[in-house]
């Protein structure tokens, strides 16, 4: 089923990609009179995860939020820079339908910091203020920076960060091709919405937006089990790397899905305010 979905996203990606790159071509001539506009806004709503702990979309939402602005270009253009927080989690025991992850017995949380520029189009030329371009849907896409720090709960009730343990081995002289994973990386971000313009300055506007990303370790999971104590291995990382219900699993055993990258998503409603030069100040 991930597998599935991926390859659809990637799809939808690569369509969207496209979009975005031609419509300045056939864009430009409609728009040509449109004076370009600032906006400023404030974003609320959710993010989750897709990866080893989940398959499933809209599933263990958490809160997010951030700032947005906007630099209108045209009717059709939009580019727009974001800085978004968001929390992400995951929890083997509700995989009740799946024997083998519910024995795995692994959770996980992480908070994840971003910072994107992007470029959005409008399907509908959109103007806020403008009684005769009110309305629109948008697709968008562009990259992203984003830093994540996945944490599980130890025997002890304490909250622990995951990577610096190494619970797939990472650092050990046993797995010395595994390399400790970097918790700053690039995301692609893609997606779409809707625009609504309330009045000459402020505009309601929904999103979902998905991101790509080039790790798999957004839930601390990707390869195999480490089996047991290794030397240069903690107490404390051996136990968070192994707490199968059915005991300690043998070296080499898997652990996660290597093949598929891990997915993190934010949707929400931004409100925005469009900022007025002093023209407009004035006329207002």
């Amino acid at each position: 089923m991930k597998k599935a979905c991926n390859k659809s996203i990637k799809r939808a990606a690569a369509i969207t990609i496209a979009c975005l790159f031609s419509i300045g071509i056939f864009t430009t001539e409609a728009n040509a009179q449109v004076v370009s506009s600032t906006e400023i806004g404030i974003m609320g709503g959710g993010s989750y995860y897709l990866g080893d702990m989940n398959d499933k979309h809209f599933d263990y939402m958490m809160p997010s939020g951030g700032i947005v602005v906007r630099k209108n270009i045209d009717r059709r253009i939009t580019i727009k820079a974001e800085a978004l927080l968001g929390y992400i989690r995951g929890d083997d025991n509700r995989n009740t339908n799946d024997t083998v992850k519910l024995n795995r017995n692994l959770h996980f949380r992480s908070p994840i910091y971003e910072l994107s520029g992007q470029v959005e189009f409008n399907f509908l030329p959109y103007e806020t203020g403008n009684s005769l371009y009110p309305f629109t849907p948008f697709i968008f896409a562009g990259v992203s920076l984003f830093r994540f720090n996945p944490q599980a709960e130890a025997s002890n009730g304490e909250w622990v960060a995951l990577q610096p343990l190494g619970t797939e081995g990472q650092g050990t002289t046993a797995f010395q091709d595994r390399k400790k994973y970097a918790l700053t990386q690039f995301s692609i971000p893609m997606g779409g919405g809707f625009k609504i313009a309330v009045n000459k300055t402020f505009n309601i506007i929904l999103e979902y937006g998905i991101r790509k990303t080039f790790t798999d370790y957004l839930d601390d999971i990707s390869s195999t089990y480490t089996g047991g104590n290794l030397i240069d291995m903690s107490p404390l990382a051996v136990e968070m790397s192994d707490k199968s219900l059915n005991g300690p699993q043998a070296k080499d055993f898997q652990r996660g899905d290597t093949k598929n990258n891990d997915w993190y998503t934010f949707t929400g409603i931004t409100l925005s305010f469009k900022l007025l030069s002093e023209k407009e100040r004035c006329n207002y």
